[in-house]
């Protein structure tokens, strides 16, 4: 049975870790260094790393804190924000990611997924989607959740992955910070659509919150949350006894 994965996810503005509801309203919580050292050491599986402002300022993501970053975990590593060109994810893999996500930079150019696919491998490709729901329709969004792209958002992820995106994270901006759990309708809608791995993300606000998403819909491969991590409202080694109890797959 495959391991279910528990991801932390650094939200970095400005060289910093922050936090907001619904995508807005950004608090300042932490060094991502230290908060990305601290996951690493205490059982997340893997750490995503968003520099969420680099899209919408139309900037390349800073390499200088990643660098730090991906030197002090022993965990795989994520990181998106302002990927718009091969050359972006050939930087972000330089300097110590295993992984690339694509957001607003395929909506401007799907080809970058074929390209990126062919050049590093699939299993290199994370397709990141925030996902809103607008007249009864899940809609694609866009530069962090702040511009509607008019695209349906099952048919856009199917398209990515026949493109190569070899796992998808969902992002729903509806649950994101509310911490009401995890959007299990948007989810299965995913899970339904495609047959990469699919990390959900957006809503969680306690333990049984994952252990109702992995029950519901057990195609679903990660859970990723970040501001019940980052406030020690859930400690990661603790959510995985929890799991473990019901019957769920992680790695301890």
């Amino acid at each position: 049975m495959i391991t279910k994965r528990i991801i932390p996810c650094l939200d970095v503005k400005d060289g910093r870790v922050v936090k907001g509801v619904n995508f807005k309203g950004l608090a300042d919580v932490s060094s991502p260094v230290e908060l990305g050292k601290y996951y690493s050491d205490n059982g997340a599986d893997e750490l995503v790393f968003y520099d969420i402002t680099a899209s919408a300022e139309g900037r390349a993501l800073f390499t200088d804190i990643l660098k730090e970053v991906a030197s002090t975990i022993f965990i795989p590593l994520t990181v998106g924000g302002g990927i718009n060109s091969i050359e972006d994810f050939d930087r972000v893999l330089k300097c110590g990611a295993d992984k690339v996500s694509v957001n607003s930079g395929a909506i401007r150019n799907p080809e970058l997924i074929r390209e990126a696919a062919r050049k590093y491998g699939d299993q290199c490709v994370v397709l990141s989607v925030d996902i809103k729901r607008v007249d009864g329709e899940f809609r694609v969004f866009a530069k962090g959740g702040r511009e509607d792209t008019g695209m349906e958002a099952i048919g856009w992820i199917r398209r990515c992955v026949e493109m190569g995106a070899g796992e998808v994270v969902v992002n729903s901006i509806d649950t994101d910070g509310v911490k009401q759990g995890f959007d299990l309708e948007m989810l299965q809608a995913v899970c339904a659509a495609v047959n990469v791995p699919v990390i959900a993300s957006g809503g969680a606000g306690c333990k049984e919150d994952f252990i109702r998403l992995f029950n519901t819909i057990p195609q679903v491969d990660a859970g990723l949350a970040a501001s019940i991590f980052h406030f020690g409202e859930v400690e990661i080694a603790d959510l995985k006894q929890t799991l473990k109890e019901n019957n769920i797959n992680v790695r301890l």
